[in-house]
């Protein structure tokens, strides 16, 4: 028994000595109230009182000793455990096993915290070492082009093309802030949707646009049946979805593959559908399509960085919305988004 546990086991015996000689100090004054109203005659009988209640006193004190040991240990053994964790040691854990129902409690949940704190842990480290990588690889780029650039006898056509690699890999740094940044204050900030009223069949039309050079270039087929939809919600965020989205589409389609980009009002809800007939996804990269810098495209051939669809789905999450990937491996993917009419603020 180390020195703080003794401290707390003699101030709860303490405590309950306190207790017990209040009682028995009531008791006396209780017996010799009774004996000078007559109600007790003989005064052995008060005597016989006190010393019952001076013998209670003792016996209830060192039994506190003993009785109290168990739920003390359950505090003291969540208070070395708290210690630990303080330090970094997320693999501690406290018995749960004891009669006081609180104490069981709280032991349980400290356990279940430091369990999630141990996962945020994990996840920390992970979120570190993928950034780490996310930015060393397009830097390393640029870099070494940066060297070659150097070289007096290089031809103007390899100039020239070293110098769009290094504006490729600059893009690519500049989304990825960007893309961090946003999803940091998405994730961490209890923001508001901040609601605008805008046509989203408009939206879409935009987005498509902005894909032209590239749908172009693959000599895509776009099959585009918008019906008109006016809708209240935060125009910038949604444009990321559909970008995000739509880019993936054109990126992992094959050349002179087909898009097909549906906007529908069903009931009380407007659905935005993106198909494709590329290269679709197996079973778990399906499972795994919105976590943080997750890439099927283990090269990172495809220019992304992992974080388009993270972001997708929370955007469409603080929509009140729902995001489903329907997809087979060379069959195509299809996303469906599905917004209600009316955003419900918390």
């Amino acid at each position: 028994m180390n020195k703080h546990t003794f401290k707390a086991t003699v101030m709860f015996s303490f405590l309950v000595f306190i207790i017990l000689t209040i009682t028995m100090t009531l008791m006396g004054f209780l017996a010799i109230t009774l004996l000078n109203l007559g109600i007790i005659q003989d005064p052995m009988t008060g005597l016989i009182l006190l010393i019952s209640g001076v013998v209670s006193v003792i016996l209830g004190t060192i039994f506190s000793q003993f009785a109290g040991k168990r739920p003390l240990r359950a505090i003291f053994s969540i208070n070395e455990a708290t210690k630990e964790v303080v330090k970094g040691n997320f693999n501690v854990r406290v018995d749960e096993d004891t009669p006081v129902t609180e104490l069981s409690s709280m032991a349980h949940n400290f356990n279940v915290m430091v369990k999630e704190l141990a996962n945020t842990e994990i996840f920390r480290k992970d979120f570190i070492e993928n950034v780490s990588h996310e930015f060393k690889t397009p830097l390393a780029a640029i870099e070494g082009y940066v060297t070659l650039l150097q070289k007096k006898s290089l031809s103007e056509e390899k100039r020239a093309e070293y110098t769009e690699r290094i504006l490729f890999n600059t893009r690519q740094l500049s989304s990825l802030t960007g893309n961090i940044l946003l999803l940091a204050r998405l994730e961490n900030q209890e923001i508001e949707v901040k609601k605008e009223s805008y046509s989203l069949d408009e939206q879409l039309r935009e987005v498509i646009l902005l894909f032209e050079t590239q749908w172009t270039q693959k000599e895509l087929d776009l099959d585009i049946d918008l019906c008109s939809v006016d809708y209240s919600g935060n125009k910038e965020l949604l444009m990321q979805v559909w970008q995000n989205i739509l880019g993936n589409a054109i990126k992992f389609v094959s050349q002179q593959g087909q898009i097909q980009i549906l906007l529908r009002k069903k009931q009380k809800n407007i659905i935005v559908s993106i198909a494709d007939n590329g290269v679709g996804m197996d079973e778990d990269t399906i499972k795994r399509v919105y976590e943080k810098f997750y890439q099927a495209d283990a090269a990172r051939t495809g220019g992304g960085n992992g974080l388009g669809l993270t972001l997708a789905k929370r955007i469409v999450d603080l929509h009140n919305g729902t995001i489903k990937v329907s997809s087979r491996a060379g069959a195509g993917t299809i996303f469906t988004v599905t917004l209600p009419e009316e955003i419900q603020q918390e």
